[in-house]
């Protein structure tokens, strides 16, 4: 159990890092980093304990109830690989805490970065621990929501936005795909247990689907590991600042693909077609990151394509597939997120203390710079492969892995020779970055004087920097074991352990490595000046820019294409959509119910009461009116309108629905309300309109009745049939049987509501709220028309005094009304789980207050008085309701399982209490906040439009009088 928490107090510490780093001041700097780095420490500090236990070969799990009847649980699971990650990615992500402290400067919201960051930091550990496929797709396409926050965290500039929206669509797309592949693999395995699909390869390789599911999946993988012909939105993704850089294009979300390609290898790797498709993406993405790396002229471009390549590396090894090619995937993951993480935090630092990073105008600055020029040395031998680096290690066992004979393919026995040429390229770039950046004379005309960071700047990269040569020297010791733990992991218990040495021998390997390191010296060494001089990218090649293909495939898409389509088909008038919206249900309805839907052989019958008869009469009438009013009289459209709604109101009362006939009352009141407040603010129509009396205007209204006839008899029909069908045993009867007894309430309605589908109440307040906000956005953007910003006709032609006096009668009594009108919210809200109530009507109870206040004097005079923040009351709303549905995993039940029971208090008894009451609390903050927050919206235009009327009036009296002309005759 004590382990159980720990993995999920691992899990929530990076969000709650993040939560805290929202709500902290944008100037407190060092407050937010030290939560961060804590937070990420603490998280090291539980997977030390767990060392031993996954050293032994322990899976350790926790999991969360969610759906028990449909086998849905929140699972997470941690073995040795998912230890090794989960460590790197909080190691990693402590030095870039501490490294972001002194890059970011004073005047950026830093934490809000801390923010972003610890949240793609809990997505991340959410991913690597998941133990459920349908939970790992939520965390994978979580890290790419806020990678994208991360990346367009400099929103200011074109590039950042640009460069954020690409990631976000290449890798949101690939991740709808993983989607498809994983409820696909949950079908052919009959399990969403991550355990169960790994252990499955046999069943998913022979089912038919095998090869959409794995097309499916390795669209997946590649668009978040920047595999060709994916690879472009890594070189965008740059514009992010450089500790962002250094974390999710090293450690994190890059290492995503490559992570699931390994985990998944047992399960769909080990045929032809995964071999082709994954080495093949693989050789082909290492080898046109290399080319393309040597060309960049941009430091982090530079190192955004050698980050491409050596995914491409790691990617190749997953697509072998055999125990060493693994192993070396492992290690390289390793590898890469240390010497790449350096690089990038050295490339920033020259960034912060030159104000460049173009490499044509750097130069010299290890005069400037010696002991970050001395880091960036080793982190680039690294890099390009140089012995007794970590780099060499893995790179040397990926050239052994191609050397070997796997299938004896074409591309199986390419290998050796792509590897071997990929590499040289390798080395040449990351001569270039040493060459080009620290040696040659000293660079003249930068933006900044080049000097040293501060001491804590350069911490992490000389820790990173020790970590390389460590591991380098000292492989066996410091790595090799927990290498071995992974791989176990991966690929089973009974893999023998491998021993990672410096020195095998002369082996060809061996040579590969040295041929590289000789051939990759001499290419730069030829061609340094015209690669310095020329085109930033490959000759030939360097006019053809993913990123701009990209781009005009997305404007094809999203713009060119839809604006074609809508020359031809649509229109910007909201009748002929909704015309089509309707015809298109209407069709749909007649596919689905043709022949299925039949009067039941003994249809129920009543006798029709000739007062329910009298009021549906009424009802149909004021529908009917508000339809024929609603184009000149919007009015009295609306008044019918009311009627038809009291008459639903009356309809529910009389078929003992009293919950719904006081939702509806309440409801018809603000929307009424609303409605009337907004047409206020339309154009007057004050003459017809010629046109409607011609004979296309006439068919027009004709086929439109013909349209909502058709509609309203189907509904009807289907209304009529449902009701005089017999009565069934249905889901009904379970829920008036156990209401009580199980939800602790007798009002089945609402128990309903607040516990058994507490879950869809949850989502229709998020939409409410959703909603709510949209309104408001948008009002405050709407500007009325010229002639609806004076005053209204009544009020223009009464007095000032009388204006005073307007409504005063009923000004008052609404005022007397607010304190009674907060009583009945409140027994509304209390009485509503056993009684007709509960939050929504308590909800709508307390708007109404609010709206009378509003409606009975003006928008100064109640704002003065009442201060309602309706944006925090939606917060609170969904926090509260949210933290309710949470607080039933302490317990050990699935999220928003609520639980009743009598309370006894002094001098009162036995009182019911639920927990469905907190839920319900949520459900009443939000609809008052987004209820009150659209009244504001609409209230508000009658504060722009008065400071409007009296900036004229100001306008009109500042200007000079009209002097008469010289040749003005005065009579």
């Amino acid at each position: 159990m004590i382990e159980q928490n720990l993995i999920l107090i691992l899990v929530a510490l990076p969000f709650l890092a993040a939560l805290i780093c929202a709500t902290l001041s944008v100037h407190t700097h060092d407050a937010a980093a030290w939560v961060s780095g804590l937070s990420m420490v603490a998280g090291l500090g539980i997977l030390l304990g767990f060392h031993g236990a996954i050293a032994e070969g322990t899976v350790l799990r926790a999991t969360l109830r969610w759906i028990p009847s449909l086998n849905l649980n929140l699972t997470f699971r941690l073995d040795g690989f998912a230890w090794l990650f989960v460590t790197l990615v909080l190691a990693i992500a402590v030095l870039v805490v501490i490294y972001a402290r002194y890059y970011l400067a004073k005047t950026d919201p830093v934490p809000r970065f801390y923010a972003f960051l610890m949240g793609f930091t809990g997505a991340m550990l959410g991913m690597l621990l998941s133990g459920n496929l349908l939970m790992l797709v939520v965390f994978w396409e979580l890290t790419s929501i806020l990678s994208f926050l991360l990346i367009g965290y400099w929103h200011q500039g074109q590039a950042a936005r640009d460069g954020a929206r690409m990631a976000l669509i290449v890798t949101a797309t690939g991740g709808l795909c993983l989607l498809l592949a994983m409820l696909m693999l949950g079908q052919i395995t009959g399990s969403y247990d991550l355990d169960r699909v790994l252990a499955s390869g046999p069943v998913i390789r022979a089912h038919p689907l095998y090869p959409v599911v794995l097309a499916l999946f390795l669209l997946g993988a590649f668009t978040k590991s920047a595999q060709f012909p994916f690879h472009f939105w890594l070189p965008g993704a740059m514009a992010a600042p450089t500790p962002v850089s250094a974390f999710l294009h090293s450690a994190t979300m890059v290492k995503a693909g490559v992570f699931l390609l390994v985990r998944f290898s047992p399960a769909l790797g080990g045929t032809e077609l995964w071999f082709f498709a994954v080495t093949g993406t693989g050789m082909a993405t290492l080898i046109l990151g290399a080319v393309i790396a040597l060309f960049r002229h941009d430091l982090k471009g530079l190192l955004a394509y050698s980050t491409i390549s050596h995914l491409g590396l790691i990617t190749a090894l997953a697509g072998i597939g055999s125990t060493g090619a693994i192993l070396a995937a492992i290690f390289h993951i390793v590898n890469h997120a240390v010497f790449k993480a350096s690089l990038f935090m050295a490339a920033g630092i020259i960034d912060h203390e030159t104000g460049t990073r173009d490499m044509r105008r750097l130069s010299g600055l290890i005069r400037f710079m010696p002991v970050t020029g001395t880091l960036a040395i080793v982190a680039s031998a690294a890099m390009a492969g140089v012995p007794l680096m970590n780099g060499f290690l893995s790179k040397e066992m990926f050239f052994a892995e191609a050397v070997d004979w796997h299938n004896g393919t074409w591309l199986d026995d390419a290998l050796p020779y792509l590897a071997t040429f990929a590499s040289v390229f390798a080395v040449a770039y990351s001569v270039r970055f040493i060459a080009t950046v620290f040696f040659g004379p000293p660079a003249e005309g930068l933006p900044k004087q080049p000097h040293e960071p501060s001491a804590w700047m350069r911490r992490p990269v000389e820790l990173l920097v020790l970590v390389c040569l460590i591991v380098g020297i000292l492989p066996a010791v410091t790595l090799g074991p927990i290498l071995n733990i992974a791989a176990r992991a991966v690929l089973g218990p009974d893999l023998p352990y491998y021993d990672i040495a410096i020195w095998h021998g002369l082996t060809l390997p061996l040579i590969m490595s040295l041929v590289a390191l000789a051939v990759g010296l001499l290419l730069y060494a030829v061609f340094a000046r015209r690669i310095s001089e020329g085109p930033e990218g490959p000759p030939l090649l360097h006019r053809i820019r993913a990123q701009r293909l990209f781009e005009r495939l997305l404007l094809t898409l999203s713009w060119k294409a839809p604006r074609a389509l809508y020359r031809r088909m649509g229109t910007e008038r909201l009748q002929p959509q909704l015309r089509l919206m309707v015809l298109i249900a209407i069709t749909c309805a007649l596919i689905t119910l043709w022949g299925g839907l039949r009067p039941a052989a003994t249809p129920l019958a009543t006798g029709l009461n000739p007062a329910f008869g009298l009021m549906w009469l009424v009802g149909i009438a004021c529908a009917i009116g508000a339809a024929w009013q609603a184009k000149y009289h919007r009015f009295a459209a609306l008044v019918l309108l009311g009627g038809a709604g009291l008459v639903t109101c009356l309809t529910f009362a009389w078929f003992s629905a009293p919950d719904l006939a006081v939702t509806q009352l309440l409801v018809e009141i603000v929307t009424t309300a609303l409605l009337l407040l907004g047409l206020r603010w339309l154009p007057k129509r004050r003459a017809e309109i010629a046109e409607d009396k011609l004979m296309p205007a006439r068919l027009r209204r004709i086929r439109d009745l013909v349209i909502a006839v058709v509609a309203g008899s189907g509904i009807a029909a289907i209304a009529y049939l449902v009701m005089t069908r017999p009565l069934i045993p249905n889901v009904g009867d379970w829920f008036l049987r156990n209401a009580y007894y199980e939800g602790g309430g007798t009002n089945v309605v609402n128990v309903i509501l607040v516990d058994f589908r507490a879950f869809d109440t949850f989502g229709e307040i998020t939409v409410l709220a959703i909603v709510g906000l949209t309104v408001f956005a948008l009002l405050r953007r709407f500007r009325p028309a010229a002639e609806s910003v004076g005053l209204p006709d009544p009020q223009q032609e009464a007095a000032d005094e009388e204006l005073r006096d307007y409504l005063l009668v009923p000004s008052v009594i609404m005022r007397w009304m607010f304190p009674a009108m907060i009583v009945m919210s409140a027994y509304f809200f209390l009485r509503g789980h056993d009684l007709p109530g509960g939050g929504f009507s308590a909800g709508v109870t307390l708007a109404i207050a609010f709206l009378l206040q509003y409606l009975g004097h003006d928008v100064r005079w109640a704002e003065a008085r009442l201060t309602v923040l309706p944006i925090r009351w939606m917060g609170f709303g969904l926090l509260i309701a949210g933290a309710t549905g949470v607080g039933a995993f302490a317990f050990g039940y699935p999220f928003l399982t609520a639980h009743a029971q009598y309370l006894t208090l002094p001098l009162i008894g036995q009182v019911p209490a639920a927990t469905a009451l907190l839920f319900d609390a949520g459900v009443f903050a939000l609809v008052v906040g987004a209820t009150v927050l659209m009244l504001i919206a609409i209230a508000h235009q009658s504060l722009r439009s008065a400071r409007l009327r009296e900036h004229e009036a100001e306008m009109a009296e500042a200007a000079p009088p009209v002097q008469p002309s010289a040749n003005t005759e005065v009579r």
